[in-house]
């Protein structure tokens, strides 16, 4: 069975740092392309940052020189470090599974919160 697990949110003040973790089991991990995403109360959810299963890693303008993301093939791991954290970071971050070729084989977890604020 497919499971995504996210861990690692939690409440920050602006300018502080979180690393969000991802677990996957039940997939060919380097078959997928993984993602966070995230999504704030009334917005529409929003690619964050990618990786592809070759370690190409893409970013939205906003997170750009703040965040990073990383992938541990052993582990069937993901991360997200986030750095100078703002509070329009506050936002459900979700990780996501997407396969290299089939494209309706995609999962997601289901979610964990990041909260920034004094």
């Amino acid at each position: 069975q497919v499971q995504l697990v996210e861990s690692g949110g939690g409440l920050v003040q602006p300018g502080g740092s979180l690393r969000l973790s991802c677990a996957a089991s039940g997939i060919i991990f380097s078959f997928y392309d993984m993602d966070w995403y995230r999504q704030a109360p009334g917005n529409e959810r929003e690619l964050v940052a990618g990786i592809t299963r070759g370690g190409i890693t893409n970013y939205v303008d906003s997170v750009k020189g703040r965040f990073s993301i990383s992938r541990d093939s052993a582990k069937k791991m993901v991360y997200l470090q986030m750095n100078s954290l703002k509070p329009e970071d506050t936002a459900v971050y979700y990780c996501n599974a997407k396969h290299w070729r089939a494209y309706d084989m995609r999962y997601w977890g289901k979610g964990t919160l990041v909260t920034v604020s004094s």
